[in-house]
């Protein structure tokens, strides 16, 4: 059984009002409210508004075709790291600084809660997968909005030097629908004025 993510938008001053040891328990809730689990109803898709009834300032984002894992993001992220050296100076400027935040782990160190979370050593920490606030998500979909018209132009580097075939992200078909989703995620979280959060599953 591998890693899962849930996507939520969220309106990041609610979440700061909240008291900080009990905002893991409302992504919680968010990410996979009671009301909701039926086993047998077929999966959601894109955005779900609102999250949970407990949390209204709340919308979850169900990626198409991933099933909830986190495989073909890491795998996304994979083939980023293969082609970029080949693509062109701005494509590059504009996909890295958007996938960075998101799936491309470029090495760099990261404090991914941002302080969401109280700091004490006698509890266990939460875990997130990506933290971004509102300028955080701005920022993102200003790189999005220059980077995406550029993106069919990564198409021709993805077939010469994609090294790992075989894999949850095999062409630049499955690449640019993974990054179009996500930068349908970036842009309505930044028209709301809102943060985003990945949990874990």
């Amino acid at each position: 059984m591998g890693l899962d993510i849930t996507v939520l938008a969220l309106d990041w001053e609610q979440l700061e009002r909240t008291p900080s040891e009990e905002r893991y328990a409302l992504l919680e809730d968010a990410a996979a409210p009671d009301d909701e689990l039926d086993w047998d109803a077929q999966p959601q898709e894109g955005w779900v508004w609102q999250a949970a009834p407990n949390v209204p300032w709340c919308g979850r984002y169900e990626f198409h075709n991933t099933g909830g894992s986190y495989k073909p993001h890491f795998w996304a992220g994979q083939a980023w790291e293969a082609v970029r050296g080949h693509v062109g100076q701005e494509t590059r400027e504009h996909l890295d600084a958007f996938l960075r935040e998101l799936i491309w782990d470029d090495g760099t160190e990261d404090d991914t809660d941002s302080g969401l979370f109280p700091e004490n050593p006698g509890l266990r920490r939460p875990r997130l997968l990506l933290t971004c606030p509102p300028l955080a998500v701005s920022a993102l979909a200003g790189h999005w909005a220059r980077g995406e018209p550029l993106l069919e132009s990564v198409r021709e580097h993805f077939g010469a030097h994609l090294t790992r075939p075989g894999q949850w992200i095999e062409n630049f078909d499955e690449f640019s629908v993974l990054l179009r989703e996500w930068g349908t995620v970036v842009t309505e979280t930044q028209r709301r004025g809102w943060g985003l959060v990945g949990l874990p599953w």
